[in-house]
């Protein structure tokens, strides 16, 4: 068994796409337009085959839920970097806004930031 894809909700999947592709670098995967859009991205990276799904949230219950999780600054998801200093500098030149600065906390270091699409992500480093 493996993990293949991880579902974010995000209020706008043209927006995400942008978000996730321009801004954090990943790369559209797929785009399958339908009674539901398939749109994925992929870091060049990662592994191979694993997918982060920017799903919609249109319905109600997905929309409660993804508000309830970022108003309690819960994350959706925890993004990797072996040099969080430099991501953390890019990042913020490109406008992403942090929610405080990196932070130690034993032998990893994190800082959240808003994907702009109702989700908190953590940028973590973690120390071998």
């Amino acid at each position: 068994m493996q993990i293949r894809h991880v579902i974010i909700k995000v209020d706008d999947q043209d927006k995400a796409l942008a978000f996730y592709t321009s801004v954090l670098g990943f790369r559209k995967s797929q785009d399958r337009p339908g009674r539901v859009r398939w749109l994925t991205v992929a870091s060049p990276r990662g592994p191979k085959g694993v997918e982060l799904v920017l799903e919609s949230n249109a319905h109600a219950p997905a929309r409660a839920s993804q508000k309830a999780l970022y108003d309690a600054v819960f994350p959706a998801a925890i993004l990797s970097t072996k040099d969080i200093a430099a991501e953390y500098q890019r990042l913020k030149g490109l406008g992403v806004k942090f929610r405080g600065k990196p932070k130690k906390m034993g032998s990893s270091t994190f800082v959240f930031f808003d994907d702009t699409c109702g989700n908190y992500i953590v940028l973590l480093q973690s120390e071998p």
